[in-house]
């Protein structure tokens, strides 16, 4: 006959309680009362006493199991406590800790050595890794087939009761998932001002049934990354790359200007028969990651190769025929002519190469290693091949919400705190009010050079509109940098073509700027998308939307607005100091 201490977790018989408070969760068996153990109670031997509790725990939908404690010999007698405990190892707060940790991709071993630390120690949780590891292990196993429906009803539910979210999902002749989008309104907001330059990659699997991922990532107003949609796909045919699009422009409206991927050839075709319009580029830090794999580390690491090979890559201040003819000179001096993976990035330099595409609206702001980087981190936090897509969902949710934290935060120090000026050029002082401290600290360096580092060496003027040549010291080249600028209706240019690129004031212009006297920063190249308030603080709004709801309701979600923004101020900024005491505030 089985031992009903190896027998799985019964379902309790009872009452179950949870605090409005604190969310503590008790139970209550419902048990005959002749059943109930209850204090002084004495048994014949330890056996009958067992048999008691056994038959209780049993009708209460638990099992018991018997351990010894010894005690001590006091009067010459050996003392020993026995204790029954229930075996019901993992319950509904270690089944809470286990799954809140997964959410943030901790597994069940980390989740035990943090209730053990929290507890005090193995005994206080009452249960084992192995018991952790167990019920893992059978929540997957339960999840099993059912995985990918839960998955798509968790998110249609997100649908039916948020507003303004959007998910669509697409089955395979078989059966099984092809495909999963969804976007919720704060992505949607986000993409209005930050979907310009999109990243679109699929490099990252994600769960046990090797689905891929699918992120689309912007930059913020703070020069961060933001994501703004996310899929799974089953498969990386050009087919399932255009569905994925189609369903992307349909979410969001419009295609980006620039979208930035790996090298994958379906996605090049789906782009193209997709998104005809949007510039095409291919991620500088995908194939320059490649660099030491392909050429040799041996060569990459005692040489000047790739030092020299960086100056013509990671640069917008070369033309193309003169990054072709130091290309050429590079290979040659250390025998790399005939290399084949070098030979075919080289053929596709136009797609990756800032030289070719200094002229294109924004199309560097995608460029930079630590950008990727820093996305590669975000992802790998919740890309685990081993999770289930249940599992995943959860661990996206968390690192979104993280991400998102931090714009919240980098909004707050945007508006309480005031940045250090450098010098008492009114413009830059104007800039700071403008724009986020991360846009602000670019344009400050920026005047900072153009004070310091920048001297006109010609001016004509003629017809209302002047002609600059500047020596800028800070860059190698010998050119002079030409600027134009008509005072009549502020219009401005400069060949380093920095605006077109980052939708920011270059140095050489801020230079003309203080030399004509202006005292008003140009508005005309104040580019919404880097300033304080282009997309309002997402804790203001209102999660939910009552249907038929009349205009009342959206004056009172302003006043609620209003009241939030001023707690949040009240609540993390700092008092201020009187006589080095802090004041006491309510």
């Amino acid at each position: 006959m089985e031992d009903p201490c190896d027998v799985e977790t019964y379902k309790g018989v009872g009452v179950r309680l949870v605090s409005p408070i604190s969310g503590k969760v008790s139970y209550i068996p419902s048990v005959n009362s002749s059943n109930k153990p209850v204090v002084g109670m004495k048994f014949n031997s330890i056996e009958h006493a067992f048999m008691f509790y056994k038959d209780y725990a049993l009708s209460s939908g638990f099992s018991i199991r018997k351990n010894t404690e010894y005690i001590g010999i006091k009067k010459g007698v050996l003392r020993r406590c026995y204790v029954f405990t229930c075996c019901k190892k993992v319950d509904h707060v270690k089944e809470s800790a286990i799954q809140a940790l997964a959410a943030i991709n901790l597994g069940p071993v980390r989740a035990f050595n943090i209730l053990k630390s929290l507890m005090g120690g193995y005994a206080e949780v009452g249960a084992t890794k192995a018991d952790f590891k167990n019920y893992k292990r059978d929540l997957n196993k339960y999840i099993g087939d059912y995985d990918a429906d839960m998955i798509v009803q968790l998110i249609l539910n997100k649908k039916k009761y948020l507003p303004n979210f959007t998910c669509e999902y697409t089955i395979k002749e078989d059966g099984t998932l092809g495909g999963l989008f969804w976007a919720d309104d704060v992505s949607k907001t986000n993409y209005m001002m930050f979907g310009d330059v999109v990243g679109f990659d699929a490099t990252y699997r994600s769960n046990k049934y090797d689905m891929v991922f699918v992120p689309f990532t912007g930059i913020d107003n703070h020069n961060r990354n933001v994501t703004l949609g996310v899929a799974i796909l089953g498969s990386e045919t050009a087919d399932a790359y255009r569905w994925l699009l189609r369903t992307y422009i349909n979410t969001f409206g419009n295609p980006p200007q620039v979208i930035v991927t790996d090298q994958d050839a379906a996605m090049k075709r789906a782009i193209l028969d997709v998104l005809p319009n949007s510039r095409h580029r291919l991620c500088m830090w995908h194939i320059w990651d490649k660099v030491t794999t392909k050429v040799g580390s041996v060569l990459c690491s005692t040489t000047d190769f790739k030092k020299r090979m960086t100056d013509i890559v990671w640069t917008y201040s070369i033309t193309p025929d003169e990054f072709e003819k130091q290309w050429d000179i590079i290979l040659s001096d250390f025998g790399l002519s005939n290399h084949s993976w070098l030979h075919e990035i080289y053929g596709l330099r136009k797609d990756w190469i800032p030289a070719y595409y200094q002229d294109e609206k924004l199309s560097g702001l995608m460029r930079t290693t630590s950008r990727c980087e820093s996305e590669n981190h975000f992802l790998n936090q919740f890309c685990n091949p081993t999770s289930t897509l249940v599992e995943f969902y959860g661990h996206f949710e968390s690192a979104r919400e993280a991400q998102r934290y931090e714009h919240r935060k980098n909004d707050h120090d945007t508006r309480y705190t005031e940045p250090e000026l450098w010098s008492a050029f009114i413009l830059e002082k104007q800039a700071a009010q403008i724009f986020t401290r991360t846009i602000f600290l670019d344009q400050q360096l920026e005047i900072d050079d153009a004070l310091n580092n920048c001297l006109s060496v010609s001016v004509v003027h003629l017809n209302g509109v002047s002609n600059y040549e500047i020596k800028d010291f800070l860059q190698p080249c010998s050119e002079y940098f030409k600027v134009i600028i008509r005072i009549e209706d502020m219009t401005l240019s400069c060949s380093c073509n920095r605006f077109d690129q980052f939708g920011l004031i270059c140095r050489h212009i801020f230079y003309v700027l203080r030399v004509s006297d202006i005292k008003e920063y140009p508005k005309k190249y104040v580019l919404r998308r880097w300033t304080r308030d282009v997309v309002p603080n997402s804790s203001l709004r209102s999660e939910f939307i009552p249907e038929g709801c009349d205009k009342n309701w959206y004056e009172v979600e302003a006043i609620v607005r209003d009241i939030k923004a001023t707690n949040d101020y009240i609540i993390v900024t700092p008092p201020i100091s009187t006589n080095g005491v802090l004041p006491f505030r309510a």
